[in-house]
Formats: structure tokens, C-alpha cells, sequence
């Protein structure tokens, strides 16, 4: 087994970590959404080419994130495009299309007012990050880090739904985008002014 890498920065960061309460939204991996459930958020599972993943650190509270978003009027009901935006908002990211993975049913409706939806999960190519800006909805100044998928999870605090979410994606990434299974262990944090990926 390799020994995970990372430095004491992020040693720091990794240390104020909190995990949110997992919701225990079913997952339904492959799944199209049913005509009348309301799709309501798109994250994303972004891949780099050595198979690590995108995540997202609230340096405020702790709390990590994988990029994506609410729908929003200009993404014309597409979860590809409101995930698009959002990395591009969240972590100034420039990602490739999107593919499509599963929902999560959300029955008590949190993200639609009470009512039930689906929050979409997606994988993408991650082509490179710009200069580090805070989130123009939020006001967030997200850290973002480069973790292997099964650490996201990990980190993300989500459990056994959340790694069976993980390994389909990896399974999507390796087939469609040419990542390994096994990804890079090393956790980095990206620059605060960019990277592009080849």
C-alpha cells in the first residue's frame, strides 16, 4: 500500500476538515431522472489525467465539496451546463463535457422548497484551473485540491452510497477520458494562479 503525500499546509487544512451529516439520499447510478422530478443540482467528479479529483475546501468552515451548483435560468435545464458553470464559478475551472452517472432522490425536497428532486452527479475532464477568485454567489474562497477519488469520499464524509458514487465514476472516467483506475495518491493543492492540464 503507498503512503498517501501531502504537505504541512495542507496537513494544516486537512485538519480543519468537517464533514457534513450524509442526507442518505438513495443513489440510483445510471438511472435517467424520471419525467417529472425536478433536477435540481449538478456536481461533478472531475478528473486530471493521473485520475485524481477535483475537491473543494471551505477554508471558513472546513466543509469539503465537490464542484457544482443549483440549475439556474441561463443553464436551460441542462445539469452538464450548470455543472460547467459552476466549476467555472466555484474554482475557476475549465472542464470537458460532461457524462452523465446517476441522480440522488432527494424525497424531503431540501434544494426545491420541500418538494422531492434530483441532484444530478457527473464526471468530467478537468483541462485546467484559472487564477484563484472567490465564488461571485457566495463570496466562498474555495482552497481547491487534487485528492484520489476514494479520499474525496473520505473527506466528503459520504460513506458507502458516496464510494459506490466514486467507483462508477471512476469506472466512466477510465473508459471515456483515459484515467488509470488506481489514481495518484499525493494530495496537491493547486496554485493560486492556475494550472492547465494536458
Amino acid at each position: 500500500m503507498s503512503r498517501i503525500e501531502y504537505s504541512a499546509e495542507i496537513a494544516e487544512l486537512l485538519g480543519r476538515v468537517r464533514r457534513r451529516p450524509t442526507a442518505g439520499w438513495p443513489w440510483r447510478p445510471g438511472e435517467q431522472v424520471p419525467d417529472g422530478l425536478p433536477v435540481k443540482q449538478s456536481w461533478g467528479w472531475l478528473f486530471v489525467p493521473d485520475g485524481r479529483v477535483l475537491t473543494l475546501v471551505n477554508p471558513r468552515d472546513g466543509v469539503v465539496s465537490l464542484p457544482g451548483g443549483s440549475l439556474e435560468p441561463e443553464d436551460a435545464g441542462d445539469p452538464g451546463a450548470a455543472l460547467a458553470r459552476e466549476a467555472g464559478e466555484e474554482a475557476q475551472a475549465v472542464i470537458g463535457a460532461a457524462h452523465y452517472l446517476g441522480y440522488l432522490y432527494d424525497r424531503v425536497g431540501s434544494a426545491n422548497g420541500g418538494h422531492e428532486c434530483a441532484r444530478v452527479r457527473m464526471a468530467a475532464a478537468l483541462r485546467g484551473v484559472g487564477p484563484t477568485a472567490p465564488d461571485p454567489a457566495s463570496g466562498r474562497h474555495y482552497r481547491r485540491l487534487l485528492v484520489a477519488p476514494g479520499l474525496a469520499v473520505e473527506l466528503l464524509g459520504w460513506g458507502d452510497p458516496g464510494l459506490r458514487q466514486a467507483r462508477a465514476a471512476v469506472e466512466l472516467a477510465a473508459r471515456l477520458l483515459g484515467v488509470p483506475f488506481a489514481a495518484e495518491e499525493a494530495i496537491e493543492e493547486l496554485p493560486a494562479a492556475g494550472l492547465a492540464f494536458v
